[in-house]
């Protein structure tokens, strides 16, 4: 849009005739008061300033505009039959006009530098479109670049922890049978394999993680009764976790297409975090139940420390990891993300809620084979 200011409505007139002949759209001021209004309230690609106007003229009009943020870069072209001198044209510039044509305008010079003014305003704003847009990827691979570092270091600190433990506990071990204490080097050897089952689970998140960024993190899509997938996750869990019991409550007899091991490595998670973040208490609850539609919603509930408010929406984020957790437990801050990727591929939602010092309820949603 072009915004014509004259106070002579059959200068308007004309010009107006020039510009939509060239498809220009064009908008009016009879003064520099209602153009300063004009410019204000919306958006114009270039404005053709009449000087002499009573009033305000049109240099203090273009000065308004040029020292007026939103529009200091507005393209303005004088047009004028009577300040025709060098002093008046330098004038022109001076006040923020970026041409100054003498009357009678040749309409074929005022449409092509209007044209041209146009341009050089859509150019300069792709421009400053794109530094922007270098300035946010440069800011956000800053970002990525201090979070592999924080990361490597974690990683670093995590794995060092348990493969020291393991270390210490098979040295420990073998003192134990050479004062042939079998029973001991058996809590030893056990303690060990515990910590190499803590590592290879570190390992195969760090897997997982590189084959999902580079696309191909593969699933073994089948129809499975989901109970069965449930028996198989809660042994596995009280094998590594003897001293908790798990209550199970709702339908489990339904039948799910999807990626099984994918799946239980969901449910493992979840128990897993249940069972790290309520180290006072024995059980955790799972409940089964039919939700709205053919969908499934499964509940892991415990009564540990809980969660912030402010946190709860970050968990499932990539190497997020609470305060509480980065403060007392191990933990590479992967698990949950990897969950909601696997949770998404099967057409499921997932959530958490949680009160502080009085537990958390993470759950996920799956669609439900139709009953044959």
């Amino acid at each position: 849009m072009i915004l014509i200011v004259d106070d002579k409505i059959e200068n308007i007139t004309a010009l107006k005739k020039i510009l939509a002949s060239q498809g220009l759209p064009v908008d009016t001021a009879l003064s520099g008061e209602e153009a300063l209004k004009k410019v204000l309230k919306r958006e114009y690609q270039l404005v053709v300033l009449d000087v002499q106007m009573p009033g305000m003229d049109g240099f203090e009009v273009a000065e308004a505009i040029s020292g007026i943020s939103k529009t200091s870069d507005l393209p303005i072209i004088f047009l004028s039959a009577v300040n025709v001198s060098k002093a008046f044209i330098t004038k022109g510039y001076t006040s923020g006009g970026h041409d100054y044509l003498v009357k009678p305008v040749d309409p074929d010079i005022l449409v092509l530098k209007i044209k041209m003014f146009i341009k050089l305003q859509e150019q300069a704003k792709e421009l400053a479109r794109t530094q922007e847009e270098l300035r946010n990827e440069i800011e956000q691979r800053k970002r990525l670049e201090e979070k592999k570092d924080e990361f490597i270091g974690m990683v670093s600190h995590e794995v060092k922890t348990p493969l020291t433990s393991v270390k210490a506990y098979i040295q420990l071990a073998g003192a134990a049978i050479q004062d042939n204490k079998i029973n001991r080097a058996l809590q030893f050897v056990t303690k060990a394999n515990n910590q190499v089952d803590k590592l290879n689970q570190m390992m195969t998140e760090l897997l997982d993680i590189a084959k999902m960024e580079s696309g191909v993190l593969d699933y073994n899509l089948s129809e499975f009764n989901f109970s069965q997938l449930l028996d198989d996750v809660l042994d596995i869990f009280k094998q590594s976790h003897p001293e908790r019991s798990v209550v199970l409550t709702g339908n489990t007899n339904i039948t799910i297409r999807g990626d099984a091991l994918r799946l239980e490595q969901v449910l493992l998670n979840y128990l897993s975090n249940a069972a790290k973040y309520s180290p006072e208490t024995e059980k955790i609850y799972v409940n089964v139940a039919q939700s709205a539609g053919d969908m499934v919603k499964i509940c892991v509930r415990d009564n540990g420390i809980g969660i912030e408010k402010e946190e709860q929406d970050k968990l499932f984020n990539k190497f997020y990891r609470t305060k509480q957790s980065s403060a007392k437990y191990r933990g590479l801050g992967m698990g949950l993300y990897l969950c909601a990727e696997i949770i998404k591929f099967h057409g499921g939602e997932y959530g958490v809620t949680s009160e502080l010092k009085k537990g958390s309820t993470f759950y996920f949603t799956l669609p439900v084979m139709p009953s044959a």
